[in-house]
């Protein structure tokens, strides 16, 4: 649909009309991007901090957290350990003071099969939060949507209060789950979905309402909204704007700066194409799903059970990269406080032949 040059400086960009109908998020740890898009809340993982870490305008927090894991001493994995959930609560931290909702904090995708351990990472995080003056409200843990991942997200919200995203969600399965366990919010990831089809089949361009993962967040959308769930439904992991819109009206989509960029470009009308009075008059069936149950319809869906291990694998490699980085600036601070130690004994041993000469003559 073409737009009049006049009307097109009348009426609002696309990015403003999303917002009257969905919350917009922002899916950076790019200070700058969020000042620019102002978006309600913000959503991190391995990747986008290893990236943001790597930029020169971010070398304090870097130092910042090498700094506490050296404070808090242990061995060298102990030490890039506390420095890593360090330098994530520092960009999230920072980002809070940008947006005026939550942001997602990512727990290590190595524990996605370790219900307890998640647990404990969690509560950790939400600890390092505090520290530096941040409630749990203003949280949002994101764990890897297994079933360990999803029982974690079950204590973690009923026992200590903590808000929980439910990341890496492909299948329906797995968002059903999440609604039974009744976590704050879920992910699933539209541009992967995408991308397997792509991958796997004949077919290589769909229009946005065919799009595959468009369809996978509408009939979870319809499903939260049919039955009543409170789970909030955020859409993620976009390839294109014509995604995002087809999803107008999704309770969150988190967005790309790169896209949020287009948005903010285009002029054309927007109108919801989710809405809870729709979903309620859909033709869908409640199903409850236990760990077996739950473990067939997930294992059933090929493409869901790929990208989960996919997703799971490019997290974790992101988080060793991360940790190497992390390494290297430990390994500098104890190769410089050795050198200033060295430098400090020179001076020492200076003075003292210095006197012994004076004294000799």
């Amino acid at each position: 649909m073409s737009v009049s040059p006049v009307k097109r400086q009348k009426m609002e960009s696309a990015l403003d009309q999303l917002k009257h109908h969905t919350t917009v998020v922002a899916d950076t740890g790019d200070f700058n991007a969020i000042d620019e898009y102002k978006p309600l809340d913000a959503t991190t993982n391995p990747s986008l901090i290893l990236a943001a870490a790597q930029m020169p305008a971010y070398q304090k927090l870097v130092d910042d957290a090498v700094a506490y894991g050296k404070k808090l001493g242990g061995s060298e994995e102990e030490q890039i350990k506390n420095a890593s959930d360090k330098l994530f609560v520092l960009f999230g931290a920072e980002i809070l003071k940008r947006i005026p909702g939550r942001v997602s904090t990512e727990v290590d995708a190595r524990l996605s099969f370790d219900k307890e351990g998640m647990i404990q990472r969690a509560r950790r995080l939400i600890d390092l939060y505090k520290e530096v003056g941040v409630g749990k409200d203003r949280i949002l843990i994101k764990l890897s949507s297994t079933w360990e991942g999803i029982q974690a997200g079950r204590v973690l919200e009923a026992e200590y209060g903590i808000h929980c995203n439910m990341t890496l969600l492909f299948s329906f399965a797995q968002a059903v789950a999440c609604a039974e366990a009744g976590v704050t919010l879920i992910s699933p990831f539209v541009g992967r979905i995408l991308d397997w089809y792509v991958a796997n089949g004949d077919k290589k361009t769909y229009e946005p309402s065919e799009d595959p993962g468009v369809k996978s967040v509408t009939k979870i959308y319809n499903y939260y909204k049919k039955f009543g769930y409170k789970t909030i439904v955020m859409g993620a992991s976009f390839r294109n704007t014509g995604q995002i819109k087809a999803l107008t009206g999704c309770d969150y989509l988190t967005i790309s700066p790169k896209l949020l960029a287009e948005l903010s470009k285009e002029h054309v009308k927007l109108t919801p194409t989710l809405s809870v009075k729709e979903a309620q008059a859909c033709d869908l069936e409640k199903i409850h799903l236990d760990e077996k149950a739950f473990r067939w319809h997930h294992n059933e869906d090929q493409m869901a059970v790929e990208k989960l291990s996919d997703g799971i694998r490019r997290f974790a490699a992101d988080a060793v990269k991360l940790e190497r980085m992390l390494k290297v600036e430990i390994m500098f601070l104890l190769c410089a406080a050795a050198s200033l130690v060295w430098l400090g004994i020179k001076l020492v041993w200076s003075g003292l032949y210095t006197g012994y000469v004076e004294q000799a003559t």
